[in-house]
């Protein structure tokens, strides 16, 4: 539905102070709504965090007075070279300096002032300079027509002379005097089609691209945000994983992952403190479609980490003493890299661990005894991975504390 503003006639000297206030929220730094008061039919907060040839970008769109059942969002780049890499929460594309984001699946329906997010990744050469121009599909936003940015060697307007003096503009339109900590993104991310530092969540429970997923029952396990522990910049996800089954807790990434096809790559780092117990748990779950919706599990078992099929309970490797033999513990008290490769198309698996592969956790398409024997008995098997969940889940004895950090998912390696 398009949202036509209602056309109104505004006095010379109204529509220049306005003009000059718009540009100076455009050279100070990230585009800022504006006010509750103003009369705008959408807002778009786009905020930047930037480092030496590349940046990250929130963007914050709350919807006019109709409600809405899909959007696109566009805006200019008045840069000469900036260019979108990927984006997460939207299908993002770049046609010359203009962006086009796209709702994706379950975020396109917006009530008459309701609001979603969505990000992007970029790269640049000569600056970054923000955006304008926003749209609501096709409609201006932010109370102004779409507008490119002055060349340099343009002065700004001048205001004619007048007995009455301008009206003063509200504090509450003028860009902060402190620009946005900027922090360099995960390493790697320039490969990853989703990848998230967790640098835009606030306190508290996770929101926006994850949301606190409790499977069947939901006991005494606990998400936050933490900003005391980070493997970089200044923010993690924490975990406090208890014993029991009904005490579990996962974060789950609110990320449309179908579309990447059926080879997958992970990466991410973890932080726990206490060794992974005798009985079998899990911090990693993917839902396979493959498989009746059951999840793809990583997670512990004899002190050594395992995969775990959740459909006929297979792990790898097995769990004998040589098999377990061929995993490893996973560290405590420190951050580990973890990588993994699942193969759809030819049903194989590896696993890394700050950055060497184990060969326990490995399924390359024939059996072996100790290895891959017990998963392999299924023949054809072929996964197709829809999801990603980080978090705590135990099946009779573990609790344990975990962070995580720095996770990416992508079509090839991204590494640590």
């Amino acid at each position: 539905m398009r949202l036509i503003p209602a056309r109104r006639r505004v006095p010379l000297l109204t529509a220049v102070v306005t003009a000059l206030a718009a540009s100076v929220v455009t050279l100070a730094g990230p585009t800022l709504a504006p006010s509750a008061s103003a009369a705008a039919s959408c807002l778009v907060d786009y905020r930047a965090n930037q480092w030496p040839g590349g940046f990250t970008a929130n963007v914050r769109l709350t919807n006019g007075t109709n409600p809405i059942t899909g959007w696109t969002v566009t805006w200019t780049y008045p840069g000469a070279d900036q260019r979108v890499t990927n984006g997460w929460n939207a299908q993002v594309s770049q046609a010359g300096a203009v962006v086009t984001a796209t709702n994706v699946a379950w975020n396109g329906g917006l009530p008459a002032g309701g609001s979603t997010e969505f990000g992007v990744q970029g790269s640049y050469t000569a600056g970054n300079p923000a955006p304008t121009g926003f749209t609501l599909n096709g409609v201006p936003c932010n109370d102004v027509g779409p507008t490119t940015a002055p060349p340099p060697s343009t002065p700004p307007p001048t205001v004619p002379p007048t007995t009455t003096p301008p009206p003063t503009i509200p504090p509450t339109t003028l860009p902060p005097t402190t620009p946005p900590p900027t922090t360099q993104p995960p390493s790697g991310c320039a490969s990853a089609a989703f990848c998230d530092g967790f640098e835009t969540q606030t306190s508290g429970t996770p929101t926006g691209t994850w949301s606190v997923n409790y499977p069947d029952c939901q006991g005494t396990g606990t998400a936050s945000v933490d900003s005391t522990t980070a493997h970089q910049g200044t923010r993690s996800v924490r975990i406090n994983g208890s014993t029991g089954y009904c005490n579990h807790v996962f974060v789950r990434a609110n990320h449309d992952f179908t579309g990447l096809g059926p080879v997958r790559f992970g990466r991410l780092w973890v932080r726990h403190t206490t060794a992974l117990p005798t009985q079998h748990v899990t911090f990693l779950a993917m839902r396979d479609a493959g498989d009746g919706n059951r999840d793809l599990r990583v997670g512990g078992q004899n002190g050594a980490l395992q995969w775990n099929r959740a459909s006929d309970d297979a792990t790898l490797p097995e769990q004998s003493p040589a098999g377990v033999a061929l995993s490893l513990a996973l560290p405590t008290d420190r951050w580990t890299c973890l990588e993994w490769v699942v193969d759809g198309a030819q049903g194989r698996l590896q696993t890394w661990v700050d950055g060497a592969a184990v060969a326990g956790l490995t399924v390359d398409g024939t059996p072996t005894h100790d290895i891959d024997g017990q998963w392999l008995n299924r023949a054809n098997w072929r996964p197709n991975l829809t999801d990603l969940r980080l978090g705590w889940e135990s099946y009779g004895e573990g609790a344990d504390t975990l962070w995580f950090d720095d996770v990416a998912i992508g079509t090839s390696r991204i590494g640590c």
